[in-house]
């Protein structure tokens, strides 16, 4: 599984923390797991960063080999503003994380139609990815973790401890590079 840092992302600010920071913050969260990799690819980028970029990247890479885009039900329901969102099936299939009890059908019906559409043609199960290298949706319940980036960076700011939130020596690491202090934990 590969954690790739977002460089600078279409649909929001700039984040206030460098690249750099951000990259050294996965490595050391993932350290010890030989299944977890960090990549650096939208760090080095230059421009805004584009899922799809990334994608086409891996693609290339990986050739045919299945390749998964893990994203949370709210990401989802946002797909259809995003940069050449359609042909992102072309490049992978994508896994919608959600929480236990998170209806399904309340995301379905959320969702703008064409996204809809594209949800339920290409809604499937395990099976049905292992046959094809990209181009289907699976989705998954993950652990209920009351846990957000913004709601971290808020505490830290505010000078509140998150411990319990992230690894020790993420926060070891904040501190002493003084990350999302005031201003900076927008």
């Amino acid at each position: 599984m590969r954690f790739i840092p977002t460089g600078t992302p279409p649909h929001r600010n700039s984040p206030h923390v460098s690249g750099i920071h951000r990259l050294d913050m996965v490595r050391i969260a993932i350290d010890g797991n030989p299944v977890f990799e960090a990549d650096d690819r939208e760090i080095r980028r230059e421009g805004i960063s584009y899922s799809y970029d990334t994608l086409t990247e891996l693609r290339d890479e990986l050739g045919e080999r299945p390749l998964c885009l893990l994203m949370g039900a709210d990401a989802f329901a946002a797909l259809a503003t995003w940069h050449r969102w359609q042909e992102l099936f072309d490049l992978a299939h994508v896994v919608i994380a959600h929480r236990p009890g998170f209806r399904l059908q309340g995301l379905q019906a959320a969702l703008p139609a064409p996204l809809r559409k594209i949800y339920l043609q290409r809604l499937a199960g395990t099976q049905g990815m292992l046959r094809a290298s990209a181009g289907s949706i699976l989705t998954r319940e993950i652990t209920a973790l009351d846990i957000s980036a913004t709601h971290i960076r808020a505490m830290l700011a505010q000078g509140s401890s998150p411990r319990y939130l992230v690894p020790d020596a993420v926060l070891e690491y904040i501190d002493q590079n003084h990350l999302y202090k005031d201003s900076d934990a927008r």
